[in-house]
């Protein structure tokens, strides 16, 4: 049996056609049936949303609840550009559309917003009855299996309204193979996603192929990601302490770093130690900072505060204190507390005649240099930087080279932290491109 066959009945016009089928491809696709659109999507796993699940599986942060100024700020890329998008479609409209799903939310300790029950399935279930079975609009026709292998403009003289071309490889379970289909649209969002966990769908393979169409894409790199370290003995930890204290997290601790910029960052939280590095919250807070240093040093370092809630006197004083015949680690424990991976981390990176000078080792205790020496590879990153760069596109989201071709979500060239800000500037942008794509096939276009 031939495994690739070509199907000369699979062609297909359709009004629009939404490309991926994550958060930014499927609020495109609500958005745009509301508006009484004919849409299909198309995505290339079996089902959409995949990596929308395994990010909730822990709990689905949604969005952040600090004020607009300070959530703005956190998109540190193009921020002036992402603006009146996140204005339209912020914080507050992303609990709004929840609560219209029947999904309750709540606000978290740390100004994140979570839906009660925690979990991305719930919400994923009641958004795909509402796109499958809206109460306006026209259903959502759905079309998985197909991988997007490239695109076109049709000729200007083609009398049809659809002059986009679309190139899909499907794999047929019926014949156990791959057949190959055309479909022709008149306008087309592109939402396709980043770089990373390409088993999910986001594999970037839509780089070169867009490049060669003429859409100008900055180079994918990994964001919210971890980082190898540069031990003292070398890259990487001991075997002892990659052995005993991987995956041990660092509790209430500060880091400040300091940007390619000169500018000097702090901020509090927590992460983890890994058999490579560090990874977690408080590292993905910094990866952008800390890649960057990287690329143009070759290291980055930060600095690790084990006791942001002490001065640097009030150590010194604990530290200083007679400490009769206990050891260091148990007059350490016993006066400030410090212990387990903290201890470790000191005894891992500190020269062992630091431990035996106290300005030395409560300056090590206030802030610990630390220096990486490469992210981990793009793959295991939570999201990606780089993508679709903004000069190559309109402010509706419309890419210059491609008329009527928009583009949306995490394959566009910004980049976030974690805490609900991936995700709503995927929302807003699926909202944008929506709007954007319904005054294009009406001619409203200014």
């Amino acid at each position: 049996m031939n495994s690739h066959k070509s199907l000369s009945q699979s062609h297909q016009a359709v009004a629009v056609a939404v490309v991926g089928g994550g958060p930014a491809g499927l609020m495109a696709a609500e958005r745009l049936s509301a508006m009484g659109c004919e849409v299909h999507l198309f995505d290339a796993m079996p089902s959409v949303g995949r990596k929308f699940l395994l990010a909730g599986r822990g709990g689905l942060n949604l969005t952040h609840s600090e004020v607009f100024e300070k959530f703005l700020s956190r998109y540190s890329s193009h921020p002036d550009t992402l603006k009146p998008m996140l204005e339209a479609w912020g914080g507050e409209q992303v609990r709004e559309w929840a609560h219209g799903l029947g999904v309750d939310t709540f606000v978290g300790t740390s100004g994140r917003v979570f839906p009660t029950e925690m979990k991305a399935a719930p919400l994923l279930r009641a958004w795909m009855h509402r796109l499958r079975h809206p109460a306006q609009g026209l259903a959502v026709q759905f079309h998985m299996r197909h991988k997007l292998m490239g695109i076109a403009n049709l000729s200007p003289l083609n009398e049809a309204p659809e002059k986009i071309e679309l190139s899909f490889v499907v794999n047929d379970l019926s014949s156990q193979g791959t057949s190959y289909r055309k479909v022709k649209a008149q306008a087309v969002v592109l939402a396709l996603g980043g770089g990373s966990w390409a088993r999910l769908g986001s594999d970037g393979a839509w780089v070169s192929w867009l490049s060669q169409a003429g859409v100008p894409v900055r180079a994918l790199q990994p964001s919210n990601c971890g980082f190898h370290v540069a031990g003292r003995h070398g890259n990487g930890w001991t075997p002892f302490f990659a052995e005993r204290f991987a995956g041990h997290p660092f509790k209430s601790v500060s880091m400040h770093w300091t940007t390619v910029q000169g500018e000097v960052v702090q901020r509090r939280g927590e992460f983890v130690a890994t058999q490579y590095g560090l990874e977690g919250s408080l590292i993905y807070t910094a990866s952008a900072d800390l890649r960057e240093a990287i690329q143009a040093k070759g290291y980055a370092e930060f600095k690790l505060d084990f006791m942001p809630d002490r001065s640097m006197a009030q150590v010194l004083k604990e530290v200083a204190h007679p400490r009769g015949r206990r050891s260091l680690s148990s007059h350490l424990k016993s006066r400030l507390g410090l212990e387990g991976v903290k201890m470790a981390l000191l005894n891992e990176l500190l020269k062992p005649e630091a431990h035996q000078n106290a300005d030395q080792l409560t300056a090590a205790i206030k802030g610990l240099t630390i220096k990486l020496t490469k992210t981990r590879p793009l793959d295991e990153a939570i999201s990606s930087a780089g993508g679709v760069e903004w000069t190559g596109l309109g402010p509706t989201l419309q890419t210059k080279a491609l008329e009527g071709v928009f583009c949306a979500g995490e394959m566009l060239d910004w980049e976030a932290p974690t805490g609900g800000y991936l995700l709503t500037a995927c929302l807003a942008t699926g909202v944008q491109a929506a709007q954007a794509v319904r005054a294009h096939i009406k001619g409203d276009e200014p």
